[in-house]
């Protein structure tokens, strides 16, 4: 349901290389999709809720690139993606149930320390969401902006200036929510703490399967997936001669350029250090978060 759109557009990508204007409205729509959610996102209190703003951020990354004949790319990121997410909304319900259904980070905290082996899996699929170094999200995401980032024209450096400022905010979000949810004082109620347990074997294997993705398929499968010469697609996906070319601009990029990405995700972590470390040890928040009040309920509110 969620990804049937994205394979469609990569499935079809014989009739959207006939029509570059029709190109330009996806990276356009791609693009502001991928901020809306990603603004959506950043100050969401349900657990669910963040997960499931940041998959239609991610969602945005996609179909931007596919306006950029990145349809590999597009499709790697999909691969990707489906194991850090699946993980994250797997753990998010481990963590759900572990407190009685609650699902308000705002009254976790701590439960690094009872619930460490579903920290651990959730503590993996946020890094690689976030697009830390060496984990699958790193390889494809960083891809997706380096493809816009190396196009010519305006529509691409307008996706390229939205994928990163969404790239900043989802390292945001998604530290945001480890640092409510895992760290500081608890703030659950005591009868659901004292009923706290870990998960089954079962379903314990199974996070541990989507970790084991979420770490190794970004390096394992980018030069299976993507790149020049390679044969994996058997001629599925249509790319035309000329944008092939431009898809290869992103390997040129300077060093600088491509450590952007990277450089936004530390710096939205110390951010979060910044803005919650005060109110970890109190039990409202109110008094605590140093932003613009106007603001902070334009995106509260979405």
């Amino acid at each position: 349901m969620v990804t049937a759109g994205v394979f469609l557009i990569i499935r079809c990508s014989i009739l959207f290389e006939c029509a570059p204007s029709v190109l330009s409205l996806i990276v356009a729509v791609g693009a502001a999709t991928a901020f809306m959610a990603a603004t959506s996102g950043l100050l969401q209190n349900d657990l669910k809720k963040v997960i499931a703003y940041s998959t239609c951020s991610q969602l945005g990354y996609m179909i931007f690139v596919c306006g950029l004949s990145g349809y590999t790319f597009s499709l790697f990121h999909l691969s990707t993606h489906a194991f850090f997410k699946a993980l994250l909304f797997l753990s998010a319900g481990a963590v759900i149930h572990a407190v009685a259904s609650e699902q308000d980070m705002r009254k976790f905290g701590a439960l690094a320390r009872v619930l460490p082996y579903t920290y651990a899996a959730f503590f993996v699929g946020s890094i690689a969401l976030m697009g830390v170094p060496f984990l699958s999200g790193f390889y494809s995401k960083d891809l997706i902006l380096e493809a816009a980032g190396g196009s010519a024209g305006t529509v691409s450096s307008f996706a390229y200036a939205l994928g990163l400022v969404s790239a900043f905010f989802t390292s945001f979000y998604s530290f945001r929510l480890l640092f409510l949810a895992f760290y500081g004082q608890s703030r659950t109620a005591r009868l659901p703490l004292e009923h706290t347990h870990e998960l089954s074997r079962r379903m314990a294997i199974a996070l541990f399967v989507l970790a084991l993705g979420s770490v190794f398929l970004g390096i394992l499968g980018r030069d299976l997936f993507v790149g020049p010469g390679v044969d994996f697609w058997s001629g599925s996906i249509f790319v035309g001669p000329a944008l092939a070319l431009s898809q290869l601009s992103g390997e040129f990029m300077s060093t600088t350029m491509k450590l952007i990405p990277l450089v936004s995700a530390v710096v939205a972590t110390l951010l979060v250090f910044e803005t919650y470390d005060v109110q970890l040890n109190r039990r409202t928040r109110s008094k605590t978060i140093p932003v613009n009040l106007p603001l902070y309920h334009f995106l509260l509110h979405k």
